[in-house]
């Protein structure tokens, strides 16, 4: 039966704010690690944005000699790559501009972007985005969609297409906890300084692989990439430049404009690297920035021998997981805690989570678990592990403290609503019969299951009476008690016991007082 709330008095409504107030503590209780993590992979993707845009500067200076020598060939293509560049710098730009205006909300007009001193802020990238008439979330969300409509129009290849157009989706996944939500409130609501212009950054990124893919597809109309065996170049491809520590670098080694028919020999630290696609691995034990070097050599069309040299610089950062309670930050005995996991840059998919201390772990969905706990007072201990390059790999391990559900409070059921004492019909009482329990304090919402209790009333000498009651149920000899009681008598429930989700009985402190009405 479906339990009506009465009114929340003011004295509750302080409580449920001090919860409130608890959660946002706990929320804004930020690894610091986890911030340093958000700025290396801020570092790393505009190292790998700028590296994206000297490629695509180099397609647009080919295509500016190609028009001068052949304008008419050349127009078609030249005109529709001046579109892609004034589309995708406009939307890289628009990027930039809001990572500058979270940071000066966060840090003061004097914020830098390289340099963010409140990165675990949750305020300004919501008031930037989001704030009614002046957040600016809208403005980029059309942005991005106006874009990817543009972009996709000039691509042909299908697995292009899939790429940019998952690089730059919009769609908010079907989730409990974002329904309702738009991708801007998705995306940036109470997200952290640091993390918004991560995201960002991710963004001006995707916008240059999407402008790169466009034009070596205009490329490939008029023939510019054969101008590139005039120009060979070494060119280093890396499938991440931000590695989990015990992870495994890769990365593609190429010569531009190489010839199927005449591969390259490449060159690492001094080795010839045997692997005719040019795949560079190693594993990465240690953490820090790394680079290696070597070079490219393979014979021109006058059967001159034509080397490159090429370096690459990448980072190996210290696994990083989380691991949440769903409710407050405690765990319960004997009770089932909803938890959720997870690990940056690993889908949900390649995570498992274990727990060690007693009581048992149940999977219940990507990423979320019911842990049950049964030690009270002891600790549990969850250790996350990911699946990368085909081995399990340890990402972190937490303890969370366990303790006994908090006691409930006891009442009658009155239609939709839970009498708690005060004035009562005796009509009311002899057709509810029954006294229930349950822990509903704004947070938590668990009902218990009374075994018994003890009812006072008092004679006209002011003798005490005490009748126990049936269980849950008023006894026959309490109900024949109240119907003898007049207007304004009252009487005492107390000695209240019930049993939990957790199986422990319990008595409850204090005493019900109910007066007749």
């Amino acid at each position: 039966m479906a339990i009506k709330k009465k009114k929340i008095s003011p004295r509750q409504k302080m409580i449920n704010l001090m919860y409130v107030v608890l959660m946002a503590m706990l929320a804004l209780n930020v690894s610091s690690d986890v911030l340093n993590g958000f700025s290396l992979v801020d570092e790393s993707l505009n190292r790998s944005t700028e590296n994206a845009n000297l490629v695509n500067r180099g397609i647009y200076e080919n295509f500016e000699e190609q028009y001068k020598t052949n304008p008419k060939k050349v127009k078609e293509w030249y005109d529709k790559a001046q579109h892609v560049r004034r589309i995708s710098d406009h939307l890289y730009n628009l990027s930039e501009e809001l990572k500058i205006a979270i940071v000066k909300k966060s840090d003061g007009e004097d914020g830098d972007i390289h340099n963010i001193r409140n990165r675990e802020d949750l305020e300004a990238a919501t008031f930037v985005m989001l704030a009614p008439g002046s957040g600016r979330g809208q403005e980029l969300y059309e942005a991005i969609v106006n874009y990817r409509k543009d972009i996709l129009s000039l691509v042909t290849d299908s697995l292009q297409k899939r790429i940019i157009k998952s690089n730059l989706s919009t769609d908010v996944p079907q989730k409990p906890e974002t329904m309702g939500k738009n991708w801007q409130e998705y995306m940036f609501e109470t997200m952290p300084t640091s993390a918004a212009v991560t995201l960002l950054t991710k963004l001006q990124n995707d916008v240059r692989y999407a402008e790169g893919e466009v034009l070596h597809t205009l490329v490939g109309n008029i023939g510019v990439k054969d101008i590139r065996v005039n120009e060979l170049n070494a060119y280093v491809i890396p499938q991440s430049l931000t590695i989990v520590q015990g992870g495994k670098f890769s990365a593609q080694i190429v010569m531009a404009a190489i010839d199927t028919t005449n591969r390259p020999t490449i060159f690492v630290g001094g080795r010839e690297l045997q692997n005719e696609r040019g795949i560079y691995e190693t594993v990465c034990g240690t953490t820090g920035q790394f680079a290696f070097k070597g070079f490219v050599e393979m014979m021109n069309a006058s059967g001159e021998k034509v080397r490159r040299d090429f370096e690459q610089n990448y980072n190996v950062i210290a696994p990083a997981a989380t691991v949440s309670a769903d409710i407050m930050n405690v765990l319960y005995a004997g009770y089932d805690n909803p938890m959720s996991v997870s690990v940056p840059g690993v889908p949900t998919s390649q995570i498992s989570l274990s727990m060690a201390g007693g009581g048992s772990l149940t999977p219940k969905g990507e990423g979320k678990y019911i842990a049950k706990p049964t030690q009270v007072g002891g600790e549990v201990t969850f250790t996350v592990s990911a699946q990368l390059e085909g081995r399990t790999q340890q990402m972190g391990q937490f303890k969370f403290r366990v303790r006994k559900l908090p006691d409930p409070t006891a009442y009658i059921a009155l239609g939709e609503d839970q009498f708690k004492g005060g004035r009562i019909s005796k009509q009311a009482i002899m057709e509810a019969a029954q006294l229930h329990a349950a822990i509903d304090d704004g947070l938590l919402n668990i009902p218990f299951r009374v075994t018994g209790f003890e009812a006072t009333f008092f004679d006209n000498l002011g003798n005490a009476l005490p009748e126990l009651s049936e269980g849950a149920n008023f006894s026959n000899r309490q109900k024949n008690m109240i119907r003898q009681l007049s207007r304004g008598k009252r009487f005492y429930l107390s000695k209240i016991k019930a049993i939990g989700p957790d199986g422990v009985e319990r008595t409850l402190n204090g005493a019900m007082e109910l007066i007749i009405n």
